[in-house]
């Protein structure tokens, strides 16, 4: 026989007896949250109605995971409202409630002050941020950072909020 016919029988009974590389499962998809339009509005209209009070802000919708869904930081936002808004965000997702009733619990617990600075994705409890719900249970939470006082963050998630309805849910 042929050395190249040699060399191609070989090549294919050696590819016949190698099994079929199994692919890479898929990546999983993000956990359970709100729909990418309705919360690029919300976060716009939250923006906004901070605009509208003369507050630069950072709008930042996660999901029930605490993973970013969107993120937008309006005009002249300073660059840290985005990593406070994070922090907001994901006090929400721990303790399940809005981040301002957290913040008003470690005023009178200091184990539950200590575990939130220890806490390096919270590291502050701070006002401005709250849980989106659908069905009574938790799929993200809604987060504003750049106006003097998370107060006044918090208004502008609760008009974004009301604004967007059930679409964010």
């Amino acid at each position: 026989m042929n050395r190249t016919l040699v060399s191609i029988l070989a090549g294919c009974a050696f590819a016949a007896a190698t099994p079929v590389l199994a692919q890479a499962p898929a990546a999983p998809s993000r956990a359970p949250g709100p729909a990418l339009g309705p919360a690029v509005d919300a976060a716009r209209d939250a923006v906004e109605a901070c605009r509208a009070n003369g507050y630069k802000t950072t709008a930042l919708i996660v999901d029930s995971a605490g993973v970013p869904i969107v993120m937008l930081s309006g005009d002249g936002a300073a660059e840290r409202t985005q990593a406070i808004a994070s922090q907001k965000a994901w006090t929400v997702i721990k303790y399940k409630v809005p981040s301002g009733d957290i913040a008003d619990r470690v005023a009178q617990d200091p184990a539950l002050d200590a575990a939130i600075k220890a806490d390096p994705q919270i590291t502050r409890a701070r006002r401005g941020a709250l849980p989106i719900m659908a069905g009574g249970q938790l799929i993200g939470a809604f987060a504003v950072s750049g106006a003097p006082g998370g107060d006044k963050d918090e208004v502008c998630v609760k008009a974004a909020l009301d604004k967007a309805g059930q679409a964010l849910k």
